[in-house]
């Protein structure tokens, strides 16, 4: 009765993410703060491109602030999609709530470890990303002050003033109309300053818990196929009569996996799509920006930058991956091996459990329905935009689920790799194009 009353933004698995949504009114309310947080940034987001177009700042400057306005514009984007589509992610955690409370309610010390052991790991990638998070809100505001000096810029000579003791740049470029060219003079550079280093954690809060989330429903995920695993390794355990029940258990478990990931790709998948590209453009003027640096401290932060975006993606990217590949050493055993359309599937651990079972022991019914189960497996739930049978859309459902990047594209660590020899490329060529 305790877990069927548990507030949904208390649930363990989330640690604080859902707290700060709350908080932060994106989530289960909906007052002052949203625009609070949303409005600085929408508006300076779009002065960035301004100033980014007219500035006359030094290359490094410049490259930073196209990071910083793709950031920004990442961060709208969620912040925005989150307010839109609030009602359809509610929904969206209130079914994983669900799903969440059966495996807390049951008896199985097994499944009990499982949500044990993917709680601990969220709530861990959570608090480091968070922690990444502060550190590169801190970078934001420090890396003027390892700036060059206003006086390189501005031409007074004999005089000596408050003015020239400050850094050149903001902590985020910005075009201010009929004022711009005051925006480094006493005191519009001080109230800029304070006023950007306060945005600066309200956009961490805008932007890492997004991630967080999708990262807890990604593993979610994998914890529902890692009890599906158990109970079919578990099948040889149970009396004859009970294994065609149990496989049947399993397939309409299956299939709300297939629904959970399915609703997982409508959520996300054109915002994978977006920050795909955007994490492409922000890592290659960051990689360009880092063998430009003047110092060794602004060496250190733009090294910060990139382990923020690096480490925000690549544990994107790996949860996804694990979801469906999960890498298996011993698959010799496995019927399907010499066929080359499969073998980029056949360490797919459900497949694989349901056939180390002693199907060979089961009634004829009992082993078709096995088999339909293994079969299943084996192919990945791709969601297309295109009017099928019913017949096919039911057989289409009942497999192994995948994220997919604009609905397209599987989302996993090949990908990535892929998305990281074209940054490379591309780098390489800046390097040699700008010397």
């Amino acid at each position: 009765m305790e877990l069927k009353s548990m507030d949904t933004v208390n649930m363990p698995i989330f640690g604080s993410t859902l707290k700060l949504m709350k908080f932060w009114s994106y989530l289960f309310v909906h007052n002052w703060r949203r625009y609070v947080a949303m409005a600085p940034y929408m508006i300076i987001n779009c002065t960035q491109y301004v100033d980014i177009y007219l500035s006359t700042e030094p290359l490094d400057f410049i490259i930073r602030n196209v990071y910083l306005a793709v950031l920004f514009t990442n961060t709208v984007v969620r912040g925005v999609l989150l307010c839109v589509q609030r009602s359809s992610y509610e929904r969206f955690i209130e079914m994983l709530k669900g799903y969440y409370i059966q495996l807390l309610q049951s008896d199985d010390p097994v499944v009990t470890t499982l949500v044990e052991e993917t709680t601990r790991m969220s709530v861990f990638i959570s608090r480091v990303n968070l922690m990444m998070g502060c550190c590169t809100c801190i970078g934001f505001v420090t890396y003027p002050i390892f700036g060059s000096e206003r006086g390189e810029f501005i031409q007074l000579p004999y005089i000596i003033s408050f003015y020239n003791l400050y850094p050149s740049v903001l902590p985020y470029g910005m075009y201010l109309p009929t004022i711009d060219e005051y925006k480094y003079a006493s005191p519009f550079y001080e109230v800029f300053f304070v006023i950007q280093a306060i945005m600066a954690p309200m956009g961490c809060c805008m932007y890492i818990p997004y991630t967080n989330m999708v990262v807890t429903f990604t593993l979610f995920a994998i914890l529902m196929s890692r009890v599906l695993q158990h109970k079919l390794r578990t099948l040889e355990r149970l009396k004859p009569e009970q294994v065609h029940q149990q496989i049947i258990w399993c397939i309409k478990y299956q299939l709300k996996l297939s629904g959970l990931v399915d609703s997982m790709n409508a959520l996300n998948t054109h915002l994978h799509l977006v920050e795909f590209l955007c994490f492409g453009a922000m890592l290659c003027v960051l990689l360009f920006s880092l063998i430009i640096a003047q110092t060794i401290a602004q060496t250190v932060i733009v090294i910060a930058y990139i382990l923020m975006i690096f480490a925000n993606s690549v544990v994107l990217y790996y949860v996804a991956n694990e979801l469906f590949f999960q890498v298996r050493t011993q698959t010799s055993a496995f019927p399907f091996q010499g066929n080359s359309n499969l073998d980029s599937f056949q360490s797919f651990e459900v497949a694989i459990a349901a056939y180390e079972s002693n199907w060979m022991d089961y009634d004829v019914d009992t082993q078709r329905t096995l088999k339909f189960l293994i079969m299943r497996s084996q192919k990945p739930l791709a969601v297309r935009p295109h009017p099928l049978p019913c017949y096919i859309l039911l057989l289409s459902i009942i497999c192994s689920p995948q994220i997919l990047v604009g609905g397209t594209y599987q989302m996993n660590l090949k990908m990535l790799q892929s998305l990281l020899n074209a940054i490379y490329s591309f780098f390489t060529l800046l390097r040699r194009i700008y010397g």
